[in-house]
């Protein structure tokens, strides 16, 4: 029986990979003693690797596929199949930032004051390239971890990490001087387990499960009964993807109309959807959407 080996971003990404996972029907369980998360499905077999390390394995073959960032796509150099770009990170939808910053009440304001000084990152490699394209020669070292601490302390001269918000850079008196790259969260794949037919329709598969949970982030159904006469009046309001689902009732008089909105939406509309006619209205959840 063939097997998809799929990698998945054990760390920051992990929690939030699981959910959308699950929200595209694939039950995942993560032990914290096993690398080998167990998932309700015979045909995917599931690790868990650092998404700093992700872009290496699937050009290996380690894995057929996995998740990772465009920035450790672009660290390691790797030769992947970006597949898809997956918009999520740890705490938000929005794409993540790697920055230069130096300490707010510092003397470094521009990239160009770190000629001959000390960078901390654990971006290293593409740090440096950033760098060497700017022409600005500095000393890049690897940091371990709390990277904001070391400016802050003037351990280094400045950081370049990765932000979301900037919201804890400010926090540790830190001001971002620039911004080397931005990366969004990627689905990539290896180049001949791709062009074999049965990992490419699983992958593809899978690919449109999750692409689904996604889009169905932030959007709920509604449903409502409306008479025919007032039918023009409530479609107006309605701010639907696709022309809404109309659908005639036992009533001759009345009609059923179903439709997919923002979530944010609906507290505006629904007193507008009752004054102009609209009855039994129905909000519900959704799990995916698929065009």
């Amino acid at each position: 029986m063939k097997t998809l080996t799929l990698g998945i971003p054990k760390g920051s990404l992990q929690e939030k990979t699981v959910e959308i996972f699950q929200k595209a029907g694939f039950n995942i369980y993560v032990s914290s003693r096993s690398y080998f998360p167990a998932v309700d499905d015979a045909d995917i077999k599931l690790v868990l690797i650092r998404a700093q390390e992700m872009a290496r394995y699937v050009e290996d073959g380690v894995l057929d596929c996995g998740i990772t960032g465009e920035d450790w796509i672009l660290e390691n150099g790797a030769d992947v199949l970006r597949l898809a770009e997956l918009m999520y990170s740890k705490s938000t939808a929005r794409p993540v930032r790697w920055v230069v910053a130096a300490k707010e009440d510092g003397k470094i304001r521009t990239i160009k004051d770190l000629h001959g000084k000390r960078v901390a990152t654990e971006l290293v490699g593409y740090t440096k390239k950033f760098f060497k394209s700017k022409k600005i020669d500095v000393d890049v070292e690897f940091s371990w971890g709390a990277t904001e601490v070391k400016a802050k302390h003037d351990l280094v001269d400045a950081i370049v990490d990765v932000t979301e918000t900037g919201a804890s850079l400010k926090a540790n008196g830190l001001k971002i001087i620039d911004t080397i790259c931005t990366s969004t969260t990627k689905f990539i794949a290896n180049k001949a387990a791709y062009k074999d037919q049965w990992k490419k329709k699983k992958i593809d598969n899978i690919l449109m499960l999750l692409k689904g949970a996604l889009e169905a982030r932030n959007k709920v159904g509604l449903k409502l009964n409306v008479k025919e006469t007032d039918l023009s009046r409530v479609l107006k309001l309605l701010p639907a993807m696709k022309k809404p689902t109309i659908s005639f009732l036992t009533s001759k008089e009345w009609v059923a109309v179903e439709v997919v909105i923002e979530e944010k939406e609906v507290r505006r509309l629904l007193p507008q959807l009752k004054e102009g006619g609209a009855r039994d209205i129905i909000e519900y959840p959704l799990n995916k959407v698929i065009y």
